[in-house]
């Protein structure tokens, strides 16, 4: 049986490239934005949740992100854990609801995160070419099982270079569009 599957290779450097998309997303780029607080986890009831499992997260207007805490003891754990998140963000707190203004980026702060985005992208890079390297690894031993020739490995290695080109150049396109964004051009 062939190890070799190039459906397998598409779906995990498409994996790559919605990886990316989803670090990037989090990412703040001046406006608000409730995948901001994807990263922030809460201790409450003796666990560690996700802020969406306590709360219920908006934006009620373009530079403000509204939690709404369902129960009113957790409402200073959360706050407690958006203060320590490390986004800049501070909480003020009105009953059960936290108003987190999104203050402007500074000049800095807009090269961090562009700094950022850019270590994202090439984690998304090394990861393709992780499964780019297995797909030539599959071929070379298809090979030597007998069950592809050589003309056929070359033919399919030129695929998968192909393939791997075509998913960087969309990492690369979608990193430049976040740091575009986050310089506020």
């Amino acid at each position: 049986m062939a190890q070799y599957d190039k459906a397998d290779l598409e779906r995990r450097m498409a994996g790559a490239v919605e990886a990316l998309r989803g670090d990037l997303s989090g990412l703040r780029t001046g406006r608000a934005n409730t995948a901001l607080l994807d990263p922030v986890v809460v201790t409450v009831y003796g666990a560690s949740m996700p802020l969406n499992q306590v709360a219920t997260v908006s934006v009620p207007e373009p530079r403000m992100i509204s939690v709404q805490v369902w129960d009113k003891t957790n409402v200073g754990p959360v706050e407690k854990a958006i203060r320590s998140a490390g986004l800049g963000l501070n909480p003020v707190t009105d009953g059960t609801t936290l108003r987190l203004p999104i203050p402007d980026l500074t000049e800095d702060r807009r090269k961090e995160l562009a700094k950022l985005a850019s270590k994202y992208a090439e984690g998304a890079r090394v990861a393709v070419r992780n499964v780019r390297r297995d797909g030539m690894d599959h071929l070379k031993a298809d090979e030597k099982k007998g069950e592809i020739s050589e003309d056929e490995r070359k033919r399919k290695e030129t695929e998968v270079q192909k393939l791997t080109d075509a998913t960087i150049a969309d990492l690369d396109a979608v990193a430049a569009a976040k740091e575009k964004e986050i310089m506020g051009q």
